[in-house]
This record gives C-alpha cells, structure tokens and sequence, in this order.
C-alpha cells in the first residue's frame, strides 16, 4: 500500500475508533488533529476524550504489539494509561494494554461487586 493510501486508511481508522467509543458512551471522544505528531495541546494521543488514557489507533494488517505499546508509552503524559486500539479488515476491534493494568481495573470492578453485595 502507498504511503499516501497508508495515511488515509489511518485517519479512516480513527474515525472509526472515535465512533466506537462514542457508541460505547463516551461522547467526547474524537479523533486528534495531528500536526507533526502532536495535537493542538501538545498530546500525541490519535483519540482523545476520554481522561486518564493515551489512545493510539492502528488499523493495519500487520502487528506489532510491543512497538505499538512503547509508541503509545513513550507519547503519553505521566497519568495517563497506554491503549491500543487495533483492527484488521473484516475483524472486530481489540484493545490492548498493559496486563497489569487490566488486571487493577477487574480487581476494583470485583471489589465494587463485594462491597455491593
């Protein structure tokens, strides 16, 4: 694929992450106008609108998990949680993050349903 057919299919693809999450209720969510890698506020971040986490989009048939991740580490400010947003053609949206992180999220949701009970 060109380089210039690149680009496009990845600004389609934040479009379309930005959709997901707004469907999902996070209705601020939007994709960054990118101007050297930064956006307007100086974040780097392809999907913005949801606080505390540092979206990077990659809409590719290749992967490359851990060069993804040190991008979206190496790019995000110091609170921020790194995400990975990824899809190939024909294939669902995954999210991808550091597992210790998934592994505090489901602990705090089982500790809230504890205490609920």
């Amino acid at each position: 694929m060109s380089g210039r057919m690149s680009r496009e299919k990845g600004k389609r693809g934040e479009r379309e992450a930005a959709e997901l999450l707004r469907k999902a209720g996070f209705a601020d969510a939007r994709r960054t106008q990118q101007y050297c890698g930064k956006d307007a506020d100086g974040t780097a971040s392809d999907v913005v609108g949801i606080p505390g986490y540092h979206i990077e989009v990659k809409r590719t048939e290749q992967t490359r998990l851990y060069e993804w991740m040190a991008q979206a580490e190496r790019d995000k400010k110091p609170e921020e949680i790194p995400v990975i947003l990824h899809r190939k053609n024909g294939r669902p949206w995954l999210a991808i993050l550091p597992a210790e992180l998934l592994l505090e999220m489901i602990k705090a949701i089982a500790d809230e349903h504890e205490e609920a009970d």
